[in-house]
């Protein structure tokens, strides 16, 4: 087969992308390439299968592309461990003050041992919500296990009693879930139902020294509000991997607060992760046009 690459790190230019997926059988794209109506009236009826190196897929028209009959490969279970390890790195540098901390030494602020200087939470008899008990809502759970957690909630769509079992987990309203938990990991996928849901009356619910932890997708928080629960001490830190936008202003307000850990949405971003991403994403487009079995099909 033919193939046309953009051999760059960075995102393709949207006059490119027009350009280049015309009369294309095949689109193989990143999370950070929308593929909206006009991408695929610019491809034209010859667009047979799209791959995404991603698990999330809110950058696709979904509605458009069904229409078309177009089949949609993505990269599941991959980055599952990876993403799960980054969440559980960013609760303890958040809870812990990591980032200040070391900020505090290159900027003299350490001066001696202090009694409660540089103090965060621990997880040890603590209780953990999570928002999403999907593939890495579990793995996150696995992994926080053992620091001692008393207790895990869990929110969604529905119950998953089988799953939840291995953490005697209790599945519980989301309204629960905030009141309760000492820590919230958002891992959920994003849908209109879970749009926005991380808003100031979930944040007004959570305890005034709970840490607030996101590395499903931006658009699941309510940053303006997350930003007022933040200055307003209604909670006592959050972390971030994933935001709305993406990259995020450097003027944004949130990265100007102590208590707000931001990263660039590195969630998958293991050598080997981003490699076996990458074959499986390939292997989807080829599969797709050879009108075979996808190793991992997005049904529509």
């Amino acid at each position: 087969c033919t193939v046309r690459q953009w051999d760059s790190d960075e995102p393709v230019p949207r006059a490119e992308l027009l350009a280049g997926v015309a009369g294309k059988q095949g689109l193989l794209c990143l999370l950070s390439d929308r593929i909206d109506k006009e991408v695929l009236d610019a491809a034209g009826s010859s667009l047979k299968v799209i791959s995404t190196m991603s698990v999330g897929f809110d950058h696709l028209a979904l509605h458009e592309i069904k229409k078309r009959g177009i089949r949609v490969g993505y990269t599941p279970d991959v980055l599952t461990d990876a993403t799960a390890e980054l969440s559980v790195a960013l609760l303890l540098a958040t809870c812990r003050r990591l980032p200040e901390s070391v900020e505090e030494v290159k900027n003299g602020g350490w001066t001696t041992w202090k009694p409660l200087w540089m103090c965060g939470y621990g997880l040890s008899d603590s209780i953990v919500g999570i928002i999403g008990l999907g593939r890495i809502g579990q793995a996150v759970a696995r992994r926080l296990k053992p620091f001692g957690v008393k207790k895990f909630l869990y929110a969604g769509s529905r119950p998953k009693p089988e799953i939840a079992a291995e953490f005697e987990a209790e599945f519980v309203p989301i309204t629960r879930l905030a009141e309760e938990s000492d820590f919230i990991v958002v891992t959920c996928t994003l849908t209109p139902e879970t749009e926005g849901v991380c808003n100031k009356d979930f944040f007004c619910r959570m305890k005034k020294n709970s840490v607030f932890i996101n590395t499903s997708r931006g658009a699941v928080v309510n940053q303006e509000d997350l930003y007022d629960a933040l200055v307003n001490g209604q909670i006592a830190a959050a972390g971030l991997d994933v935001t709305t936008p993406e990259p995020l202003p450097t003027d944004h307000p949130l990265l100007s607060l102590k208590n707000c850990v931001i990263l660039p949405h590195i969630g998958s971003a293991t050598y080997a992760t981003r490699n076996t991403m990458s074959v499986l994403a390939a292997n989807n487009l080829l599969a797709g046009l050879k009108g075979e079995p996808m190793p991992s099909e997005l049904l529509l």
